[in-house]
């Protein structure tokens, strides 16, 4: 029994997906996404508090455990357009959208803290889905290939099949389950500090799969899903006044990843070459500032997120071969996303003052780490969210159960544009190093096609429910 326990709670987790602030989960649990995810100096919840700030769980005068389970729903949209000319001579200027289809996905959490009364130390517990990203772009039916095609009419040139230079049907899928085990320690009866080793488990799809070095024939191959396992911490300090002011710090080192291997296919079923691509979680920043004050807690938190340093985000452009006939000259294969670094803020308040009824309201910003110069390579993650809004309740059934729910609504703030990029025209044909027109390696390394287009936005709205259960008083009640 208590193995098919532990089974269904690995699947529940291991569906979850999601993308909110560059692919990192702005917050966990019903109550932390309803205070915009701002937890490092104000421990509401015991879910954002060991997600945000180990040391805060101190602060908690119960042992008690979590669970939330959320309704996410997503509505991406990529469009693309060609100028005239580009699919021969004569031929108009072809655009489209297309919207994804992926439907819903559930994202759970899972928190316990406790300690003995009395004592300085306190423990935590975590299983939480952090991170996520995943698209479902169908194939686009009115193609060149169909003998019905109109290129008058909506026509995305990104999905056509690969046969007529597109890639066809686009899909991905990412996450990453963290599991944290917290300890935290008062210094004194203001100061506490917390350090949480985490271990990770990741799993990545990508259909087509622009990692690999295409075939000149077969085309990009289909992956299958690859996992990773990955190890890295998270350290922290909480202040807490006594009269209300609160401040707290935390670091989350990067996460660090064994390889995906991917086993792949063509489109015709024959075997592709295994693919290898390492992709780490990066490092993370957070300060907090709280104020409590009668019936109303305010939060206010900032993080900065480090992309620059993180393998599978850092890296940019075309793979160079550098053997064989074609050595120096791009294979077609992706480095990576080329993501620059991210600030996010976040701020929550909470009002306590219906009885057993407190409500929250919580907004989120964050920065695009997408260069627009790159925007083509980051299309299996579209999903970057600029603004989102959140509203939560909790109800007090007693001293033991609280139930908690929650909205969110994000919007990606408008459209993320760039132009499509072909490794082909970034060849120095005359190979002499001299530019070969306005498609060379020279001038043009990322090989950008002129007046094309590729952008993408989307909106976000979820659901949450929660349920937390307190055990027994961790401290003594005077």
């Amino acid at each position: 029994m208590k193995r098919i326990y532990f089974k269904t709670v690995f699947f529940l987790f291991s569906l979850c997906s999601l993308a909110q602030t560059g692919h990192i989960m702005q917050g966990v649990g019903s109550v932390n996404m309803s205070m915009g995810g701002a937890s490092t100096a104000q421990p509401i919840d015991i879910s954002g508090t060991l997600y945000w700030n180990p040391a805060a769980i101190s602060a908690f005068e119960n042992n008690s455990t979590r669970f939330d389970i959320g309704i996410f729903f997503s509505s991406p949209e990529l469009t693309s357009s060609l100028p005239a000319g580009m699919m021969g001579e004569g031929s108009p200027a072809v655009k489209g959208t297309t919207e994804d289809d992926r439907g819903i996905s559930p994202l759970p959490s899972l928190s316990f803290v406790w300690g003995k009364e009395g004592s300085r130390h306190t423990f935590g517990a975590s299983a939480f889905g952090i991170s996520g990203f995943g698209v479902t772009f169908p194939e686009e039916s009115n193609n060149p290939l169909n003998p019905d095609f109109n290129p008058t009419q909506n026509s995305n040139p990104l999905n056509y099949p690969q046969a007529a230079g597109g890639f066809g049907h686009i899909e991905s899928d990412y996450m990453l389950l963290q599991f944290g085990f917290t300890w935290a320690y008062e210094l004194s009866d203001k100061i506490s500090i917390g350090l949480q080793p985490n271990f990770n488990y990741a799993a990545l799809e990508l259909a087509p799969n622009p990692i690999a070095v295409p075939s000149q024939t077969l085309g990009y191959p289909v992956s299958d899903k690859a996992s990773a396992f990955g190890i890295g911490a998270q350290i922290g300090l909480f202040y807490d006044s006594g009269i209300g002011f609160k401040a707290g710090v935390s670091y989350k080192t990067t996460q660090h990843f064994g390889d995906f291997e991917f086993d792949s296919h063509y489109l015709d079923g024959s075997a592709a070459p295994e693919i290898v691509f390492n992709m780490d979680y990066p490092a993370i920043l957070s300060l907090g500032l709280g104020y409590s004050k009668g019936n109303f807690d305010l939060a206010l938190d900032y993080r900065f997120v480090d992309y620059e340093n993180t393998d599978g985000f850092e890296a940019s452009g075309w793979q160079i071969a550098d053997s064989g006939d074609f050595a120096g000259y791009p294979t077609g294969s992706v480095n990576g996303f080329g993501w620059k670094n991210i600030s996010i803020l976040s701020a929550g308040m909470q009002y306590k003052g219906i009885n057993k009824l407190p409500l929250r309201i919580g907004y989120t910003y964050s920065s695009n780490p997408i260069n627009k110069d790159l925007t083509f390579f980051s299309i299996p993650a579209t999903a970057i969210i600029k603004n989102a809004f959140q509203f939560g309740l909790s109800y007090n059934i007693n001293d033991k159960f609280t139930v908690d729910a929650s909205y969110h609504y994000g919007s990606s703030g408008g459209s993320t544009k760039g132009q499509i990029l072909n490794p082909t025209p970034a060849v120095d044909f005359n190979d002499d190093g001299s530019p070969d027109g306005p498609w060379d390696a020279v001038n043009n390394p990322l090989g950008a096609i002129p007046g094309s287009e590729v952008s993408y936005k989307m909106t976000t709205s979820m659901l949450s429910f929660g349920i937390s259960y307190n055990f027994s008083n961790r401290v003594s009640k005077e």
